[in-house]
């Protein structure tokens, strides 16, 4: 059941990673513009943020097994018709499906991890599912380079692995997943989205901060391509190994150690040092020129990233409560892959008028800001599960369970 739940989670946040090694391939072969390009990267991410919301819904009411089940089957389809599309419009629309799955891998994936594992355990699971994740980031990207070299459309196959993880989800999982009183008492029935953010401001808040930092973030990923190909890269198994690998790497280990990490320095105090590492990383960025300067860029990232996912996790499932862990996770994904989308949509131009180390300093500002606010955010009180202490195993599915 744990290896499933991780596997999927490889996928949730993977969708534009896996073929950002061969986007300016795509872009050549297409012929289209920088920012057309990047919305190759992110057009699955307005999928993602509309349908989060509704998967949020669905899963608090039925679970995470059949619509995580549902999902990953989308998400294969959608991303393996990249193998067939040799259009723009076409290759836009099969990134829309594939975001439509993932909101559902990404909600649903997320959701059963919280609801399983409790205190202690449940950091070492989050930093687990980070590590998984971001070797999806090293393997995936990996392959899609070596295979981009043959073909820009192969790399499409590697999203076909959500259609057998789509049937193994729906064996592994369990038909139930009970739910903890870890987060506040609700002060009602249960309610849509914007109510939970209106009950809740800390959530809305932290919602924020996923929006500011992945669309600030995404200047990285969709820029640091064309930033090599001007320094004479062209190779994408080595765009990948700059682009995504040593971030992924990074991020792994920071995800292997999270639960040491929680421990010893805390929640907020980790969150300034992720957008510390940001700040670095597009400073750097902004000012290199030349590549082996920029193999500290994906570094920093990394490590800000492995950081940041687990914490801001936890930490919107604790502010919840309990009984809508479904829609304060697909609020996340809503907050994470908007923020993605509307990166290119505010940074092309931009970077299209000026530079591109001009649209990473303009992105470095907006991170040293979120680095500054971050003071004001209180550590939380323990997060461990006080209805259950001394427990650290997964939750078993309710004894009347089907």
């Amino acid at each position: 059941m744990l290896t499933v739940l991780l596997l999927a989670s490889t996928l949730g946040v993977m969708g534009g990673a896996t073929i950002a090694p061969v986007i300016e391939v795509i872009r050549q072969a297409l012929d289209v513009g920088g920012t057309a390009a990047g919305l190759v990267l992110t057009s699955h991410s307005l999928a993602i943020a509309v349908v989060s919301p509704l998967v949020g819904r669905a899963t608090d009411r039925f679970g995470p097994r059949v619509p995580l089940a549902l999902g990953l089957t989308v998400y294969g389809l959608g991303g393996g018709a990249g193998l067939a599309v040799d259009s723009y419009p076409a290759l836009f629309v099969s990134r829309l499906v594939l975001g439509a799955g993932a909101a559902a891998v990404f909600t649903c994936s997320t959701t059963a991890l919280l609801g399983l594992y409790r205190g202690e355990m449940r950091d070492k699971v989050m930093g687990w599912r980070t590590a998984a994740t971001t070797a999806g980031g090293f393997v995936y990207p990996l392959a899609a380079g070596a295979l981009g070299n043959y073909s820009w459309h192969a790399p499409f196959a590697i999203y076909l692995i959500g259609l057998p993880l789509g049937a193994a989800a729906l064996l592994a999982l369990p038909r139930a997943v009970a739910v903890s009183g870890n987060g506040p008492r609700a002060k009602g029935t249960r309610g849509g989205a914007l109510r939970l953010l209106r009950e809740y401001p800390l959530v809305l808040g932290l919602c924020g901060l996923w929006v500011a930092t992945t669309g600030l973030m995404m200047v990285l990923a969709v820029s640091l391509p064309r930033r090599l190909d001007q320094l004479g890269i062209h190779d994408t198994l080595v765009v990948a190994l700059y682009g995504v690998v040593l971030s992924s790497g990074a991020a792994s280990l920071i995800g292997l150690t999270y639960a040491k990490l929680t421990a010893r320095i805390g929640y907020a105090a980790l969150l300034r040092l992720a957008a510390a590492s940001w700040t670095a990383a597009l400073g750097v960025f902004a000012a290199a020129d030349h590549a082996a300067v920029l193999l500290l860029v994906p570094v920093l990232t990394g490590i800000g990233s492995g950081i940041a996912m687990p914490t801001l996790t936890v930490l919107v499932d604790h502010a919840a409560p309990a009984e809508q862990r479904g829609t304060a996770t697909s609020l996340q994904a809503t907050a994470l892959f908007g923020g993605q989308f509307a990166s290119p949509l505010v940074f092309g131009p931009l970077i299209d008028m000026t530079s591109i180390a001009t649209g990473a300093l303009v992105a470095a500002a907006g991170t040293a800001g979120i680095f500054l606010a971050l003071f004001r955010l209180r550590e939380p009180a323990t997060l461990a599960d006080t209805a259950e202490p001394g427990r650290h195993g997964p939750r078993q599915a309710p004894a009347d369970a089907p």
